[in-house]
């Protein structure tokens, strides 16, 4: 059987992360660069981990958008669906790593080159060939990228393709809080599948995320899967027949950037492979824990693409470690 094709929709930038953790950026010194952008990262975890992943996204035509499109390439990311923009550069972050590995965001987007991604530039082709159509909420916040985001969604669920969300709340890169939490909810009831962190979770219902009755506000109709994750405890799974929670696995956190992202792309590889596992609770813990060591591993080295890992590290965590 053919590998399923899993596209990923958005932004891909430059993360420059600090080379000293727990500073902030005006106190570093010197800072390392790192391809990020949630769905790009997602693009190359499949990948990583024996899928067949393709990415729709605009660069910059200068040397750091050429430069992600080589990264695709190199970690086997179908790229027909990249094109390039001569009026606006490629968008960069720069990302402060504070003591415990967690992150805060500076963007530079004024506008970048994926916000200026036009219907007319899409490779419809490539999504109406693939099993599963990712997305964040980024590619949201402005025309014409918006539209884009929109036409894209409608010629995936058009040619029958699940489509997976994953939201990924940048509060800077919104107008207003207003706007974010409007933004993100105005796509939410079109998902087949959504991720979402207990931070965002509390972000978007104002309620306390541990309670099943404020994460249960978030299923609608047409949601086959709501997926909650919880850090290093591991994450929680919302169905209309059942729910339960997959534990985590415990490791030494040096960078938690694109350990979402890592669960994400291996979360869709199971579902790419075996799209009855919405409908089984068995395998789908069985996927949500081999999900669960992906996020873990990726949280062990800096950066979010050369820390993506395959198959065999994260069966290596699964075997090695208790879960927590």
């Amino acid at each position: 059987m053919a590998t399923p094709l899993i596209v990923s929709f958005g932004e891909m930038l430059i993360d420059f992360v600090p080379d000293t953790s727990g500073v902030s950026l005006a106190e570093s010194t010197g800072f390392l660069k790192a391809p990020g952008g949630a769905p790009a990262n997602v693009a190359c975890a499949i990948t990583k981990l024996g899928g067949k992943s393709a990415f729709i996204g605009k660069f910059g035509d200068d040397e750091f958008g050429h430069m992600l499109v080589n990264i695709l390439k190199k970690n086997g990311v179908n790229s027909e669906g990249v094109c390039f923009e001569t009026n606006a550069r490629t968008a960069l972050a720069f990302v402060t790593l504070k003591k415990n590995g967690e992150r805060e965001f500076m963007f530079y987007r004024n506008p970048s080159a994926d916000m200026l991604l036009k219907e007319s530039e899409l490779n419809k082709d490539l999504i109406k060939k693939a099993k599963i159509f990712h997305y964040g909420s980024i590619s949201l916040i402005s025309e014409p990228c918006r539209a884009a985001h929109m036409a894209a969604m409608k010629t995936a669920k058009d040619a029958g393709v699940l489509l997976s969300y994953d939201p990924n709340v940048r509060l800077p890169l919104w107008p207003s809080t207003e706007a974010a939490i409007e933004g993100i909810k105005s796509i939410w009831n079109e998902a087949d599948i959504i991720k979402v962190s207990d931070d965002e979770v509390e972000f978007l219902t104002r309620g306390d995320a541990e309670k099943d009755d404020v994460v249960l506000s978030l299923m609608h109709d047409k949601l086959k899967l709501l997926i909650v994750t919880d850090g290093e405890k591991g994450c929680r799974y919302y169905t209309k027949k059942f729910k339960g929670r997959v534990p985590g696995y415990s490791v030494k956190t040096v960078d938690t950037t694109g350990a979402g992202d890592s669960f994400v792309g291996a979360f869709l590889v199971s579902l790419g492979k075996d799209g009855s596992i919405l409908d089984d609770e068995g395998k789908l813990t069985e996927a949500l824990a081999f999900a669960n060591a992906c996020g873990a591993v990726c949280t062990t080295q800096k950066g979010a693409i050369p820390a993506l890992p395959t198959p065999s590290d994260a069966q290596q965590l699964m075997k090695s470690s208790k879960s927590t």
